[in-house]
């Protein structure tokens, strides 16, 4: 018993001698190798899959070892690595396959890796490059902004992945506009219509493109587009809407002449967003004046007037001069809406 154990020990360090003679050999040849890879085996694999470095005993006699630097991962089928990820697969038959397998494959597993062939008669170095390729991942991107119309804009967005990804942009429209590719988007004199998101893309040859978003928000002053009524009659119910765009949106206020309206018996205001309504109900003869909406953010104020007058004041009993003096008086209050709104 005791020389069967001492027969295996005198085994094993005969094989650690000759694999340190390999050893050596194949560090030569690496630093040899390290301007090019010429009679090198290569092997891709994406990070995270399995990989397979194949390698062939010349008979069944023949012993081999991996190694990976300078470091020695198998002897035979003895494991001198410590990582659960790496093993041996083997086979017999015509071929006497001695490959090693890597799990979960990661970018500090790329590199030279050397399988040798230990025999009598002709011993021997297969040298194999592992080259992991890298998903590309967006790592850093601009929070969400926002600003003033009329200022600058500068977006980045950091990438990794092997190879290098490529970083795009577009603007997420139904135009879908895009950008000079680069980490930087750089938007001079940005204007409302250039609010929206931004897509950045960072793609490579190995998977899907990753994509993140960054919002720009773009405030700017009201603007009142639209200013109506409906219904003017006595005793009838009356609307006036008006419309503004702004951003942040704005507060809507209601005026008769130089009164400030508010709801009350009578009349409501309601507003929503970019849209104020005020609505009047059996219309009285004292109400007939000039109204004035005004819409109001922190970046300014914009307003706009609309006369109400009886849709036809002789329908009331007016005759002769009395007639020419009401027309004359909602003329002036047409007349007077304009030029406020100038």
């Amino acid at each position: 018993m005791m020389v069967a154990v001492q027969e295996a020990r005198f085994a094993a360090l005969a094989l650690s001698l000759s694999l340190c003679c390999a050893l050596s050999s194949a560090l030569s040849y690496g630093k040899a190798a390290d301007s090019a890879w010429n009679g090198v085996e290569s092997v891709v694999s994406r990070q995270g899959d399995t990989a397979l470095l194949r390698c062939y005993l010349s008979d069944g006699l023949s012993k081999g070892a991996w190694l990976n630097r300078s470091s020695i991962i198998f002897a035979g089928e003895d494991k001198w690595s410590v990582d659960p990820r790496v093993s041996i697969v083997s086979g017999t038959g015509s071929k006497h396959e001695y490959s090693l397998q890597i799990q979960k494959v990661d970018v500090t597993d790329d590199g030279q890796y050397t399988c040798s062939v230990q025999s009598d008669h002709n011993p021997q170095s297969n040298h194999i490059h592992l080259s992991v390729k890298v998903p590309p991942k967006i790592y850093d991107i601009s929070p969400d902004i926002t600003v003033n119309e009329g200022s600058n804009v500068s977006l980045s967005c950091l990438a990794t992945g092997k190879p290098e990804p490529t970083i795009s942009w577009r603007h997420v429209t139904p135009l879908a506009k895009k950008f000079d590719t680069g980490e930087y988007l750089t938007i001079t004199g940005i204007t409302r219509d250039q609010a929206g998101d931004y897509e950045c893309s960072a793609q490579n040859d190995i998977s899907f493109p990753d994509t993140k978003t960054v919002r720009v928000t773009v405030d700017f002053p009201p603007t009142i587009h639209e200013m109506k009524f409906t219904g003017a009659g006595l005793g009838r119910n009356v609307l006036l809407r008006c419309e503004a765009a702004a951003v942040p949106p704005p507060v809507f206020e209601w005026y008769r002449g130089k009164k400030r309206l508010t709801s009350g018996p009578g009349i409501d205001i309601k507003t929503h967003t970019s849209r104020s309504i005020l609505s009047m109900t059996n219309m009285t003869e004292d109400r007939y004046d000039n109204y004035t909406c005004v819409a109001v953010n922190k970046l300014g104020t914009a307003n706009a007037s609309v006369p109400l007058i009886p849709p036809n004041t002789a329908l009331y009993g007016s005759t002769g001069s009395a007639e020419i003096l009401s027309s004359c008086r909602y003329l002036v209050l047409a007349l007077s809406s304009l030029i406020s709104g100038y």
